[in-house]
């Protein structure tokens, strides 16, 4: 029995795969620490997406030769995304790790830790309902991948290159997990893809997503089910006339990227400023109460200021309740690689904070409109140091990304028991609100 730090980077989905790696551990009889120092064997999962994701994962592979220069008997296994894109680079650079494992071989994790050999994967591992899965985030929430890889283009993206092309799982399997984690509590599960919207397009099968949201949605005692990373080019109104189902949350995470043609184009992507605010009209006049999440980039290689101000017009109108920006990174593989990367550093972070502080004030504004009203809210934990104040979500907030709900006088015995409740919203700030457990 060895005692095991497992270190989780980058996204969501990569998570669900350092979850899958701890539940074969847990089979195997290892126990988890929480700290390296602690350990007989440190696991990083890295991800290797862009630069700031890549010295990430250096700097924890360091930090873990650290711990094993004071004690040689420590094993490092290092695994994830940027093992797979610069695996010979890595053993180069950093001999001592014991192990690598990249994208296709997460199940081979014990393995790895009983330094046995291990018979190499040709794809992309994508768990199902028998693997086993140590749930991390949550007593009452969880997320669902439900596929692997992208067989999109988007010329700045390294995705496609590290985990190929797009694989679905069955829908049987995905329900008979869900059905699984609601046994042990869960309420909310939130669906994770690189492209969730394509769900069973790569068997030929064009409402996967839908099938597999009518099955959801007719699991007891599951609540809330939850969309996350959706392509807007395939929103349709099939999916959004389901949307109105009470389990489905009114809430779409909808990258649109950029809003100038011209860097549209450039991307790959589908869908300039004009057609994405045709499309959110569409979607709010089906979801009137919808809460609408995008992601952007400022700083893309044809990006002068021109295309900037197009972009923050974009944003001033579309009115996205939660927004994430994140500078463009010059990736090696990429499609756009060849155009380099003109626009500085300097330019990139002011572009980015410009952004932020537009959305700020939009944010502050349309979280406005909850307060003097009674919502449902998911409770997740105590707050720190708090007696009787409970932090927590909305249908409108997902997990780790978008904001918190402080819900005080909860005198509940166990408020996890059933872990929604109504709430009075007394406070709003830029993110965050705050209110009253409703008697």
């Amino acid at each position: 029995m060895n005692k095991i730090a497992l270190i989780s980077l980058g996204c969501a989905k990569n998570l669900v795969d350092s979850e899958v790696m701890m539940g074969h551990l847990r089979k195997s009889s290892h126990v988890f620490v929480p700290s390296p120092e602690e350990a007989d064997i440190i696991i990083i999962n890295t991800c290797g997406f862009i630069k700031p994701a890549k010295d990430e994962a250096e700097n924890a592979i360091q930090n873990a030769l650290s711990v094993k220069h004071k004690n040689k008997k420590v094993r490092i296994i290092v695994t994830g995304c940027y093992v797979e894109r610069y695996i010979s680079v890595l053993r180069n650079n950093y001999p001592e790790v014991d192990v690598w494992l990249g994208v296709k071989d997460f199940d081979k994790i014990v393995h790895a830790v009983q330094d046995k050999p291990i018979k190499r994967s040709k794809h992309t591992f994508l768990y199902d309902h028998d693997s086993p899965r140590f749930i991390s985030t949550s007593p009452v929430w969880a997320y669902i991948k439900i596929s692997e890889g992208c067989s999109h283009n988007c010329s700045f993206c390294t995705i496609p290159m590290i985990k190929g092309f797009f694989r679905s799982r069955e829908i049987e399997s995905i329900i008979q997990e869900v059905e699984t984690l609601v046994s042990k509590g869960i309420r909310e599960i939130n669906i994770i893809s690189q492209d969730t919207t394509f769900f069973r397009k790569d068997r030929g099968e064009k409402t996967g997503l839908i099938q597999l949201l009518q099955k959801l949605a007719y699991i007891p005692n599951l609540q809330w089910i939850r969309l996350l990373y959706c392509y807007p080019e395939e929103i349709t109104g099939s999916l959004l006339e389901i949307m109105q189902e009470d389990k489905i949350c009114s809430y779409l995470d909808v990258p649109f990227q950029h809003s100038h043609p011209r860097i549209i184009k450039s991307m790959n992507r589908g869908m300039d400023s004009s057609k994405s605010l045709n499309l959110l009209q569409s979607i709010r006049k089906v979801l009137p109460d919808v809460s609408i999440r995008t992601s952007l980039i400022v700083g893309y290689p044809l990006e002068g200021e021109k295309e900037f101000a197009h972009l923050l017009d974009f944003v001033r109108t579309a009115r996205f309740d939660n927004l994430g920006v994140f500078k463009y990174w010059h990736e090696e593989g990429t499609d756009v690689f060849h155009m380099g990367d003109p626009v500085s550093d300097h330019v990139k972070n002011q572009r980015q904070e410009d952004v932020m502080t537009l959305q700020m004030e939009i944010s502050r504004k349309t979280n406005k409109k909850y307060l003097k009203k009674t919502i449902d809210v998911l409770l997740e934990k105590p707050k720190q140091g708090h007696n009787h104040v409970w932090t927590g979500r909305s249908q409108y907030q997902a997990p780790e990304v978008d904001g918190r709900i402080y819900v005080e006088n909860v005198m509940i015995k166990n408020p996890l028991d059933k872990p929604i409740h109504k709430v009075e919203i007394r406070a709003s700030e830029v993110y965050d609100l705050h209110g009253v457990l409703s008697s």
